[in-house]
């Protein structure tokens, strides 16, 4: 969402002109080992996780209206609206059939129910602006891209797709764990420009935070028994970041078949998740921070060309890094791996792509056979620079 901050506007003028570790406990009905590599600890893995993993197609008529604003001009470098074709699968079968183990959600708090139930751009074209989803008009968190333009997800609500991982969890008790990416939303195109076709955010506040942990809560118990927290790792240690950096993450065994939550604060929502609550006791997820504070666990560091060498320092001080291997389209329609390379080579825990599988439009004038695949081609491998060295680079299994 916060790539296209600028773009609404210009839409607007073209239209109208020395601790112990705390144990952890493996799943109850996990019934195998992978031997050694068991023993590693979270940290000491890599992944492949999809990147806006609810997207679906933008609104043809909505996408066509931005091409042809983008053909006049106006909109400028930077603000390509082509930036938004692209499209997943169904959560499930990104899990089943592309050994996808990190998923991202861009949530929008909506505590009464009803307020992204209508679609701005269509009543700025002259159309009809309700969506006729009525689970839209339910409170709770929505899941979209953009609110008024880029509206179309695999699951309306975040309740929806917690829901659906955790079926998919609960039929494969041995899987590696689950990273979810929350991306917690404050601004909507209506807050860029007084345009009353289009919503506002609901701010994210102290009791959007904690709503966030109750529809966790709601869906995985309130005992999150199959959730790895942020009081899981800290143990006895003084904070998180004190935890992590001595290696008190869970073994891979502990974690099979469990689930992690890291919120992405856009604006100041990561603070409010965090105020109340240092080094995050208490808390559901984890949050997105610099190394250096309380609460650091995971890091977010999204150029690997660039922060190559701030990736490999961050891994190999225990922290868990995501990065990503193609943004935007771009390199599904040049078919450059630069990114890519970097990624793996980086060695980041978590690398998100928008193409686990080649685009339908593959072969097709303007478009490659571009795809992520982790190497070794399963759901996760030994990360050589922060595991043991003689483990190797081995494939994980589940």
């Amino acid at each position: 969402m916060k790539r296209y901050a600028l773009l609404f506007p210009c839409l607007f003028l073209a239209v109208f002109s020395c601790k112990k570790d705390k144990p952890f406990t493996q799943s109850a009905n996990a019934t195998y080992s992978n031997g050694p590599v068991d023993s590693l600890k979270i940290n000491q893995i890599s992944i492949l996780a999809s990147h806006n993993s609810y997207h679906l197609k933008t609104d043809s008529v909505v996408f066509a209206f931005l091409l042809h604003v983008d053909s006049s001009g106006i909109l400028g470098s930077g603000l390509d609206p082509r930036e938004l074709d692209y499209i997943h699968l169904p959560l499930t079968q990104q899990l089943v059939n592309y050994k996808i183990r990190g998923l991202e959600l861009d949530v929008w708090n909506d505590p009464t129910g009803g307020h992204y139930y209508y679609r701005g751009m269509y009543s700025l074209m002259g159309l009809p602006s309700a969506s006729g989803i009525d689970i839209l008009n339910m409170p709770g968190f929505k899941i979209m891209h953009i609110p008024d333009i880029d509206f179309n997800p695999t699951n309306y609500t975040f309740v929806d797709a917690l829901t659906e991982i955790k079926t998919w969890s609960d039929a494969h008790p041995n899987h590696l764990p689950l990273f979810i990416n929350i991306e917690t939303e404050v601004s909507a195109p209506g807050d860029m420009y007084a345009l009353s076709n289009f919503v506002h955010a609901v701010p994210f506040d102290a009791t959007a935070a904690n709503e966030l942990d109750l529809e966790i809560k709601s869906v995985f118990g309130a005992d999150l028994n199959s959730i790895i927290t942020p009081d899981m790792v800290r143990g006895n240690y003084p904070t998180l970041e004190q935890a992590v950096l001595a290696g008190n993450w869970p073994t891979l065994g502990a974690a099979r078949g469990k689930i992690m939550f890291i919120t992405d604060p856009d604006g100041t929502s990561g603070d409010v998740y965090i105020s109340g609550h240092p080094s995050l006791q208490g808390r559901a997820a984890f949050v997105y921070v610099n190394p250096g504070t309380p609460e650091a666990a995971f890091v977010k560091l999204n150029d690997p060309v660039g922060g190559f060498t701030q990736i490999q320092q961050a891994v190999k001080q225990g922290y868990i890094v995501r990065t990503m291997s193609d943004d935007a389209t771009l390199e599904a329609r040049s078919g450059d791996y630069t990114n890519q390379n970097a990624a793996f080579a980086s060695y980041a825990q978590i690398v998100s792509t928008d193409y686990y599988k080649p685009d339908y439009r593959a072969g097709t004038p303007g478009w490659s056979n571009y795809h992520t695949v982790l190497p070794g081609g399963g759901p996760g491998r030994v990360d050589s620079i922060s595991a043991p060295t003689q483990l190797g680079l081995g494939v994980l299994r589940e």
